[in-house]
């Protein structure tokens, strides 16, 4: 097992700065992949709404290509950086080298911290009480689309016996495990794809790094959070005289590719960035296989 090195806050900017550097190397080839998962997952939300009785099969299949797509996309990424070109057929490099089940394996802390945070939802505040939150809700979204604005009283009367203290402390609850998510997968993938290491490896060595240099992953999401939050405004803006002449339907498809197409490109090169620099692999250059005699998880 490598040890990772620890970085100064400022790495986390210079992570950011790295992947919109890759993205601009090859805009066409990384932006076209981007493109193509954001229409692959597009057409499986289209085929769930057409065939309600496939939706959680639809949507559980996109929730598995996720990692191995984005694994294909980091190695397209090395490539760019290593002065070679990406190609289509990344996407699915994670396949050819065998590494699907580990990426897969990926998905776990999600699924464990959404199990355990529906468990705590149903201890802290009840079913009974989950049950009018619910219904608070619906009443709410019933006046928004009605034009009607609720008066503070309104409202109060509405959640006033709602137990406020527990929903925030589950919220909070959320956060510090998402928090936790993102650090165990954060530099999972270039590990996994290039380090040769197992899933659940991948993911214990993910964590160790960055809570080693928590501030400069601190500092990153914050950057990646504001230059997300950009080019969704971006997006927005191209796609409004879009859909003024050629209706909704084609402005969201366009948004939706714009979007993913240059997004996923730079997510991918700030982490094949971040897994460089705090594992030491200079411009990319991967560690040796670890040979094994069973398939690592």
């Amino acid at each position: 097992m490598d040890t990772s090195r620890k970085l100064p806050a400022s790495a986390g900017a210079e992570w950011v700065l790295g992947g919109w550097a890759l993205l601009r190397r090859a805009p066409l080839p990384l932006g076209s992949l981007g493109a193509l998962w954001g229409l692959f997952g597009a057409l499986l939300l289209m085929a769930a709404m057409a065939l309600p009785a496939l939706a959680a099969v639809l949507q559980l299949l996109l929730a598995l290509a996720g990692p191995v797509l984005f694994g294909g996309l980091v190695w397209a990424v090395r490539e760019v950086a290593q002065g070679r070109p990406a190609l289509p057929g990344h996407l699915l490099q994670g396949a050819r080298e065998g590494r699907v089940p580990q990426l897969l394996a990926t998905v776990l802390p999600q699924v464990v911290a959404g199990l355990v945070l529906g468990m705590l939802l149903l201890v802290l505040v009840g079913g009974e009480q989950l049950q009018r939150l619910v219904e608070v809700r619906d009443e709410l979204d019933a006046m928004a689309r009605s034009g009607a604005q609720p008066s503070p009283e309104e409202v109060q009367a509405l959640v006033g016996g709602l137990p406020a203290g527990r929903i925030l402390l589950w919220l909070l609850l959320g956060v510090l495990a998402a928090a936790g998510v993102a650090m165990t997968v954060f530099l999972a993938v270039p590990r996994i794809m290039f380090d040769h290491r197992g899933g659940l490896a991948a993911m214990g060595d993910s964590l160790r790094a960055a809570w080693r240099n928590l501030p400069a992953v601190l500092v990153f999401f914050l950057l990646a959070g504001l230059s997300l939050a950009g080019v969704y405004f971006a997006v927005a803006l191209v796609s409004v005289p879009v859909q003024l002449l050629l209706g909704p339907w084609p402005a969201a498809w366009l948004a939706q590719l714009l979007f993913t197409g240059v997004v996923m490109p730079v997510l991918a090169g700030a982490v094949f960035t971040a897994w460089s620099q705090v594992f030491g692999r200079g411009a990319g250059v991967a560690a040796p296989p670890q040979p094994s005699g069973s398939i690592e998880v």
